[in-house]
């Protein structure tokens, strides 16, 4: 008698558990709503500041390491650099180093006058 008592209170606390549960998740307020697009906005700002960041120092680290190949271009345009190994590459946006083949390396077009 004591154990069927006992299955019944806990079995009616876990559905009564579930329904607060349930009633938590309301609608968010237009102040909740705001927070929520300052948060992603500032959580996208920092993420752009930090990939500038990241971009700006290796390429900095590239220029007094490495050496920068003229007249020659990356496929995006940017510097291709050649490190001690002779293996060529360029800088991202986000600051990562990606290695080139042959095959993607372009001549850079002469500056019209």
């Amino acid at each position: 008698m004591k154990k069927k008592f006992l299955i019944g209170f806990l079995t009616l606390a876990l559905f009564g558990g579930l329904t607060f549960s349930v009633s938590a998740q309301e609608k968010k307020t237009e102040v909740g709503k705001a927070l929520d697009k300052t948060g992603k906005a500032i959580g996208k700002g920092a993420k752009s500041v930090g990939n500038k960041t990241a971009e700006v120092a290796v390429k900095g680290e590239a220029k007094v390491t490495d050496k920068t190949w003229k007249g020659k271009m990356a496929p995006d345009g940017s510097n291709v650099y050649i490190n001690s190994k002779n293996e060529k590459y360029y800088v991202n946006a986000k600051g990562a180093k990606i290695w080139l083949k042959p095959s993607q390396i372009k001549n850079r077009p002469e500056p019209k006058k």
